[in-house]
């Protein structure tokens, strides 16, 4: 089994047109869930105060967002999503990553040369297009079912 990766980027969480305050995230790509990347954010800044952390390590406090590592991948270059996460290039070396929630919609800005080393990162671990081989039924199915 191997090592996930995991990277400590900074963001601005846009609050409005000319005010944003900047954050730390951490991004996490585990081997044995092959498909997706986490994003964990610091609880101050969820609408609901603290959370329980899950199970991938985050701190106990964090607001974990889990989506398609193709996702990051594809809305590094062109507009991504269609569900809660949409992810798009911005002017400069910008990506923009805007989640929605039942509670409302964040935006967030990051330096996507960060983006394109977590994701190169990952790529070491299983190869674009190789997810397959990594994936266990039977355990995504016992993690399902509790």
């Amino acid at each position: 089994m191997h090592t996930p990766t995991e990277e400590t980027v900074q963001a601005r969480l846009i609050l409005s047109t000319h005010r944003s305050v900047r954050l730390r995230v951490v991004l996490t790509y585990r081997p044995e869930d092959p498909l997706a990347v986490r994003m964990a954010f610091p609880a101050e800044f969820s609408l609901d105060g603290p959370a329980d952390g899950g199970p991938g390590g985050e701190a106990a406090d964090d607001i974990v967002w889990i989506f398609a590592r193709q996702l990051l991948s594809a809305g590094l270059e062109l507009p991504a999503g269609v569900g809660d996460v949409h992810i798009r290039p911005a002017l400069g070396r910008r990506t923009m990553v805007e989640l929605r929630a039942p509670e409302g919609t964040a935006l967030l800005q990051f330096d996507t040369t960060d983006l394109r080393r977590f994701l190169w990162r990952s790529r070491l671990l299983v190869p674009e297009g190789e997810e397959h081989l990594y994936l266990d039924a039977d355990r995504a199915l016992a993690e399902l079912l509790g």
